[in-house]
């Protein structure tokens, strides 16, 4: 039993994307897609994310921990966003089963989160 719990441990879990998450709106204005941007790497710098801007709609983010490495593709506009795998080194990735280490899941979900809560307070004065 403890040799099964063990090697479910290790095979990793599947990988969390961000699919189409909406862009909070409010009742008088949206966002432009600069303040979306602004918003989005914000969030991330709080995470230690470092980006890099591709072209308005695709940031390239990277997060360095210790010796592990993730990377993922920011796709957004003014009405949603996605946070997509790209490529990871040292969190276990397996191709064929789509799956990694379980930390990375976390560190997307607190992406995530971040920039709900950026995306949030983007359009309201301080």
């Amino acid at each position: 039993m403890v040799l099964i719990a063990l090697a479910g441990c290790r095979a990793g879990a599947p990988i969390y994307d961000v699919k189409d998450t909406a862009i909070p709106i409010s009742a008088n204005q949206s966002l432009s897609l600069n303040e979306v941007t602004k918003a989005i790497t914000a969030a991330a710098a709080k995470h230690g994310w470092e980006m890099h801007i591709e072209k308005p709609g695709l940031i390239v983010a990277t997060l360095h921990l210790r010796e592990h490495e993730a990377v993922v593709n920011i796709l957004y506009d003014t009405s949603s966003y996605s946070i997509v795998y790209v490529s990871s080194q040292n969190l276990q990735f397996n191709e064929g089963k789509r799956t990694i280490h379980k930390n990375y899941n976390s560190w997307i979900r607190n992406l995530n989160i971040s920039i709900q809560r950026e995306l949030g307070g983007a359009g309201k004065p301080n």
